[in-house]
């Protein structure tokens, strides 16, 4: 009760004072009442759990289509020390139908994991990416996480249009609601299906920008994909490569599906059907996200068995030949195999709901780290490369990365799919470094700058945070980010650690 009293108080005290607020702060940032009522609505206090920390965090709901009641949740954590300089950074993960509050906030990049135990508990993540950007995470599109509709012929509209469309209006309103963001650098990474999310959000960025006065319009400065979903062909041609190549199926099983498996065609043939079949049954006995990463063990886990909680296969979306069979859309798990048990339990507890503004409607069912209900995609293209290759020639800052480690989309499909885009070489292929030891290598084209992670998997934040790895993890994503443009033009400090390229411009 003296708590509840507390935080009752706390609130009208924040209200009576956000009159001189807005003669200072308001002012400063061209933000009235109601908009610092809104932003103060949605500020989370505190979480069960939660370690003290300098930085200020948001979340909540921004309705992107009120006719039929669509609303996206958010989670939004500034930057630490330094906020109102640094960039702001959207991230979206894929699935499609996965969370990235649940995958990229809480488990990859965020500053809070849980963790295990029955009393919750976060632990402060010291490589958060918002040491470098305010960071905002977005789950996308309706259906996943705590995001909804009320109207429910909409789940059965998804695909990848209407995801870019209801991101592009979350964003406007959300700058809105935040207009002290709206100058920022803006930038957006993702990985997996982001590898479409992100290419084509960012392409309606573009368009819409050229058709609203300067005042108006997003400060769009690039993005980042990783271990990203590009191309159809490729993306599959290099996944059966890199099995082969990392000794996961035989030379007969291989030699079967070069011969009987067109990746070009969306339908396969009973042959085909039958060795791809025998592919994905190897990804039963070990992580096709990361090859060498152990499996859950603990009792009582959902993915104690060995093997990955299945999803259901979703029809119609990319790539159309792969996407048939269920073992594509198994979960990835990360370098900790039972994190997303402690994320389930952490995030269904009702006072981290209420906490987090979240679960307003009361659904009855569990929060889950990817809906199983989405079973139908209406649209995907067969490859994003034109859309690639519009923003390179449009002058946007484009990177990629890949975790070697990966064998969902592994770094051999990324570098066949690049391959197609015939771009120009600025510096070829160059190990860059961490700690004095090889941290991956990259290749700069025009345009364009392809990165690798050594010894990292599918999600290469999640997969990267073993005790030998996690100080050489925290420079590989600095680099990353300094490469990118954010952290390196506002002096992160990244010694020791060599990229010959951070002197781009």
């Amino acid at each position: 009760m003296a708590i509840t009293s507390f935080f009752s108080y706390l609130l009208l005290l924040v209200f009576f004072l956000l009159g001189s607020v807005e003669g200072s702060f308001g002012a400063k940032y061209g933000i009235g009442r109601e908009e610092l009522a809104r932003q103060e609505a949605d500020r989370v206090v505190g979480l069960p759990g939660q370690p003290q920390v300098k930085f200020k965090q948001y979340a909540g709901y921004v309705t992107v289509n009120e006719s039929h009641g669509r609303a996206l949740f958010y989670w939004f954590f500034e930057a630490i020390g330094n906020s109102h300089q640094k960039p702001l950074l959207l991230w979206l993960n894929g699935g499609p139908g996965c969370s990235s509050v649940g995958y990229g906030a809480a488990e990859e990049l965020g500053p809070f994991f849980p963790q295990k135990g029955d009393e919750p508990k976060l632990k402060f993540n010291p490589h958060t990416w918002n040491r470098v950007a305010n960071l905002l995470f977005l789950e996308s599109p309706v259906g996943v996480g705590f995001s909804y509709t009320n109207t429910s012929k909409d789940i059965s509209e998804l695909g990848d249009t209407v995801t870019a469309k209801d991101s592009y209006a979350f964003l406007i309103n959300w700058l809105r609601r935040f207009p002290q963001f709206k100058s920022r650098e803006f930038y957006i990474a993702g990985e997996s299906y982001a590898g479409h999310y992100v290419p084509q959000l960012s392409e309606l960025i573009f368009e819409e920008n050229k058709k609203i006065s300067k005042k108006n319009r997003i400060n769009f400065k690039g993005f980042m994909i990783g271990n990203a979903l590009l191309d159809d062909e490729t993306d599959q041609r290099g996944m059966i490569e890199y099995a082969w190549d990392h000794a996961v199926i035989s030379d007969r099983l291989y030699g079967e599906i070069v011969r009987n498996c067109n990746f070009s065609n969306t339908v396969p043939t009973k042959a085909c059907d039958i060795s791809l079949s025998k592919y994905f049954d190897v990804y039963n006995i070990i992580d096709m996200y990361s090859l060498y990463s152990p499996t859950c063990v603990e009792t009582n886990s959902s993915r104690s068995s060995g093997r990955r909680k299945q999803r259901f296969a979703i029809n119609g979306v990319a790539p159309q030949l792969f996407a048939k069979y269920e073992g594509w859309h198994k979960r990835p798990i990360g370098y900790d195999p039972c994190s997303p048990d402690y994320t389930d339990k952490y995030l269904n507890r009702a006072d981290v709901q209420k906490a987090l503004h979240a679960n307003i409607t009361k659904i009855p069912y569990p929060w889950t780290h990817c809906n199983d209900n989405i079973t139908f995609w209406k649209d995907a293209p067969s490859s994003i490369l034109p859309i690639i290759k519009k923003l390179v020639d449009g002058g946007l800052r484009i990177w990629v990365f890949s975790g070697d480690t990966d064998g969902r989309i592994p770094v051999t499909s990324t570098r066949l799919t690049l391959n197609k885009l015939g771009l120009k070489i600025k510096q070829d292929w160059t190990p860059w470094y961490s700690r004095q030891q090889v941290g991956g290598w990259t290749i700069e084209y025009e345009g364009l700058t392809f990165v690798t992670v050594r010894g990292a998997g599918h999600e290469f934040q999640l997969f990267s945070w073993s005790a030998e790895q996690g100080e050489a993890s925290k420079h590989q994503i600095l680099l990353t980010l300094r490469f990118a443009g954010i952290s390196r033009k506002l002096g992160e400090d990244c010694d020791p650690c060599h990229f010959p390229l951070l002197t781009r411009g």
